[in-house]
């Protein structure tokens, strides 16, 4: 068992190879809030906040693939709930695997959904 993990976790990594990314101009984040079943998606450039219901999302960042920028979007958010000074994330989203560094909260989810390339 453990040297089929090895092999696998080996073959693994010779796969995996560096991707060249892109900064993009901003990017879109969605919000559902859970207690009312809306989701909202906000539209921000780097840098620029924007609320929904008792959120504040920061986009700081957003990155794609430069061969690929349809394939996936890399955002780095800050996200507060209410006037509370510690944010509830604070870090990298990835669109395609959102479950890797998700926000936790009771009532809000949010994820990264694309950078905006254009």
């Amino acid at each position: 068992m453990l040297r089929s993990l090895t092999l696998a976790l080996s073959l693994a990594a010779t796969t995996v190879a560096a991707q060249e990314v892109t900064s993009a101009s901003g990017g879109i984040v969605r919000v559902l809030d859970k207690v009312t079943a809306i989701t909202t998606d906000l539209e921000l450039s780097e840098g620029a906040t924007g609320t929904v219901g008792h959120l504040t999302v920061q986009l700081n960042e957003c990155r794609y693939p430069t061969d690929n920028p349809l394939s996936d979007a890399f955002g780095e958010l800050v996200i507060h709930y209410r006037d509370e000074r510690q944010p509830v994330f604070n870090g990298w989203m990835i669109a395609s695997a959102p479950a890797l560094n998700a926000m936790d909260h009771p009532r809000y989810d949010v994820w990264m959904l694309r950078c905006i390339t254009s």
